[in-house]
């Protein structure tokens, strides 16, 4: 299965999600930037508030696409430390402080001025357009559970088999469209369109 673009993912996430639409204590969240191209589609089908969830990836020196950590405007610190074996605690320091910071940048900006949703007590539905490693939304959901809500949805479309597995335990209910079986070399395969999201969209999805 291959998906036309991020707002077709979004649209079939959200038929998959209608048991949630209409419900006072649900909410949408999305990763940036991508994710909230699908974030927009759930929350108009399901009529539920939208908001992002920012997390920031700490690529490798010589290969940056390849995480081996993620951060957050907190500066809350989430390795696979089997990657760090040959990397300077130094570096790790350094772009942690550098991510960090665009991570908080994002919030500002994203949000515009807008106090982020209360999730305690509330269904939160966590939306990205597809998971690699699994880092970036394994920070997003702690961050999340922090928060106290009733229960986590992860709505994704497409994750390796073995993330899969681990997103089972990390969320309550996760929800995908093509078989984790299928995964195939990175995210951007199983779409026709997945074309860079810019700032200037994203602030367009979150101010409708």
């Amino acid at each position: 299965m291959y998906l036309k673009d991020r707002k077709e993912a979004g649209v079939l996430l959200g038929q998959k999600l209608l048991s949630y639409k209409d419900q006072d204590n649900v909410v949408v969240l999305s990763l940036p930037r991508g994710g909230v191209v699908l974030g927009y589609e759930i929350a108009q089908l399901l009529h539920a508030p939208h908001d992002i969830v920012v997390t920031r990836k700490i690529g490798y020196p010589h290969n940056p696409e390849f995480a081996v950590c993620v951060t957050n405007a907190e500066g809350r610190l989430l390795c696979d430390e089997r990657s760090l074996v040959h990397i300077p605690k130094e570096w790790i320091a350094e772009e942690k402080k550098r991510q960090q910071s665009e991570a908080q940048r994002r919030l500002d900006v994203y949000r515009a001025g807008r106090k982020p949703l209360s999730l305690s007590g509330k269904v939160v539905i966590v939306v990205d357009d597809g998971i690699a490693t699994g880092l970036s939304m394994k920070l997003a959901l702690a961050q999340v559970r922090q928060e106290n809500p009733r229960k986590i949805v992860l709505a994704v479309p497409i994750m390796p088999q073995e993330v899969y597995e681990y997103m089972e335990v990390e969320a309550d209910e996760v929800v995908t469209l093509i078989d984790p079986r299928w995964f195939q070399g990175s995210v951007g395969a199983h779409y026709e369109n997945f074309n860079q999201v810019t700032d200037k969209e994203v602030l367009a999805l979150l101010d409708d």
